[in-house]
Parts: structure tokens; C-alpha cells; sequence
């Protein structure tokens, strides 16, 4: 992967580690960094004092918020090493911060993460927060849900703290992937409660049925994949590409998942830009589009009942 013209001289970086101690003063160094850096922000940030934030405590296992009785801290050589060097990789490679300190958030849960997996970033952590609210009414009756493409198991997870009585398959086709879900499931003591499945969609399911079925797979259109910004290039290719229109996935969860679904169960799918391409290939379609605290996202839902109704125009 190339790297952008960008780059912190071996002088300033020298300097940086001589002279700054204090983790303001690191804070203030590297908000400059990524600000003449010129970064993409996308996984979990949308601005340089947000995402220095974020690396900086992380790096130094300070948790997510700054206490400002730390400002005035002094750091250590070793950690001043370590806090520069996650800037330099952030600036000169385009690492996502949350590869570089190996953890992420996704529903107010923290994740390990690596290039094996997607970073969380997807709006669905709100909708397990609202126990599925308004579609869930009673919680107690979901004892099954299916998570299509776990990738970190952030999804899985969530949906267990969310509905703690609830059986959870979480699949991928990637066994990279499942050894980090496996991490997180053990980090946060879900092992009886979250099943890890390597299976290609439904392929290995041998039909289960499920009160949910929840998916963010691949959506990256053609186009847009083959314009990403560097940060997203780190990425697995394969948990975002999904062919020409980006459908490639969602036409089979959607031509498939009728038969896994109890009578009154629904499907909640994310498909990113992909939406326009998905209308347009199914007018016919009442997809009901989830909305959240930030307006209307690109996640629909539809019923059993649906999915069977519009089976012939899948």
C-alpha cells in the first residue's frame, strides 16, 4: 500500500521524544500531526482532537475519557515511544488508530480488534441498545437470534447483554475472523451463551429457526471500493466488496432467509450505499427503513411474513 507525501521528519519525531513529557503536551503535538496529515475519519471519529483522544488513552490504557487531572502528567520514555510511534503509523501509513491499539468500541462495549476484522462503526449498535424497540415488544419471547457475518462478534455480544436469555448463532466464513470473535466472547464471559459457527451465510445451520436474524455483511460497491480512502484499505477486502451494485450478500440473506426465521420473526439488514442499487432492484419491496437518533440510516428490516409474500420477486 503507498503511503501519502506526508511524513514526520527522524528530527521532529526525535524532538517529539525529547521534549514533550506531559501528555498534553503529546496531545497537542499529535493533534497538529494529524491535522497537517490531512486524515480520514470514519472508524469511531470524525475529527482530529477525537481521534488524538482516542489514541493517546488508549495507547496508554488511560479508558475512553480524558481526565483532566492527567493533562499535567508525566509519561514515561517507554510510553512516550510508544504514544509517538502509534502517531508516526497513524500519519505516515494510514493504520486506523483502533489497529494500532487494538481495541474498539461498539455499543458502549469494548472490543479487541485486528486487520482481521472490520472495526465496529455500525449505526445497529443503537438498535440493540433500544432492545429493538419498537419492533421487540416483549423481550422475553426472543430466544434465538442469528448474526450473519460476526466479523469482532460486536454485534453477537451486544445483542447478549441486550437479551440475556437469548440463544445467539454468530457465523463468518472466515476463520481469522472467528478467532478474534472467539477473543471477545472469552473477554467478556459469553461462551455459554454465543455459539461461533464458521459457515458461509446459512450454509452450515442445518435449518435452525430464529426469533432475529442481523447482518452487516459486504455492501462496498465497485465503485466505491475501488475509491477508498487509504484508512479503509487496511481493512479486510473481503467483509467489504460485494460485487458491481454492492448486493451481492444481501440478495442471498435475502432470498434465503425466509426458512430460518420463526413465524414472527424479522430481518434487519445494513447495506450502506448500497440502498439506492437495492430499491431500485426491488420496487416492489416495502422495505422499512430504521431510523436513529441521526436521522435514517441505510439498515432495513423486513418480517417472515414479508420475505414470504415477495418470495417469487426475490
Amino acid at each position: 500500500m503507498a503511503k501519502l507525501s506526508y511524513c514526520i521528519s527522524d528530527e521532529e519525531l526525535k524532538a517529539a521524544l525529547l521534549e514533550f513529557r506531559h501528555l498534553q503536551d503529546i496531545l497537542r503535538w499529535g493533534f497538529t500531526q494529524f491535522n497537517k496529515a490531512n486524515l480520514y475519519y470514519g472508524h469511531g471519529t470524525d475529527n482530529a482532537w477525537d481521534e488524538i483522544l482516542y489514541l493517546v488513552l488508549s495507547t496508554l490504557k488511560l479508558g475512553s475519557h480524558l481526565n483532566p487531572c492527567f493533562l499535567a502528567a508525566s509519561l514515561s520514555l517507554s510510553e512516550r515511544r510508544l504514544v509517538i510511534e502509534n502517531i508516526r503509523q497513524r500519519v505516515e501509513d494510514r493504520i486506523p488508530t483502533a489497529y494500532l491499539v487494538n481495541e474498539a468500541n461498539f455499543a458502549d462495549l469494548s472490543f479487541y480488534v485486528d486487520a482481521r476484522v472490520l472495526i465496529p462503526r455500525s449505526p445497529i449498535a443503537e438498535l440493540i441498545q433500544r432492545d429493538f424497540g419498537p419492533w421487540i415488544k416483549d423481550t422475553k419471547r426472543i430466544n434465538t437470534i442469528l448474526d450473519i457475518g460476526t466479523g469482532c462478534g460486536c454485534i453477537a455480544i451486544a445483542c447478549a447483554y441486550a437479551l440475556p436469555e437469548a440463544r445467539i448463532d454468530a457465523v463468518d466464513n472466515s476463520k481469522d475472523a472467528l478467532a478474534v470473535a472467539a477473543i471477545n466472547v472469552a473477554a467478556h464471559k459469553l461462551q455459554g451463551q454465543i455459539n461461533l459457527l464458521r459457515s458461509d451465510l446459512f450454509q452450515n445451520l442445518n435449518n435452525r429457526l430464529y426469533d432475529i436474524i442481523i447482518s452487516n455483511p459486504p455492501y462496498v460497491d465497485a465503485e466505491d471500493f475501488a475509491s477508498l480512502p487509504l484508512e479503509y484499505q487496511h481493512e479486510p477486502a473481503a467483509a467489504l466488496a460485494a460485487g458491481e451494485d454492492g448486493l451481492d450478500f444481501v440478495i442471498q440473506i435475502l432470498r434465503q432467509a425466509k426458512k430460518y426465521l420463526k413465524e414472527k420473526g424479522i430481518l434487519i439488514i445494513e447495506v450502506g450505499n448500497s440502498k439506492k442499487a437495492l430499491i431500485n432492484r426491488y420496487p416492489q419491496i416495502p422495505f422499512f427503513w430504521l431510523e436513529f437518533e441521526h436521522g435514517e440510516a441505510e439498515i432495513f428490516l423486513l418480517t417472515q411474513e414479508q420475505l414470504t409474500h415477495y418470495e417469487q420477486e426475490i
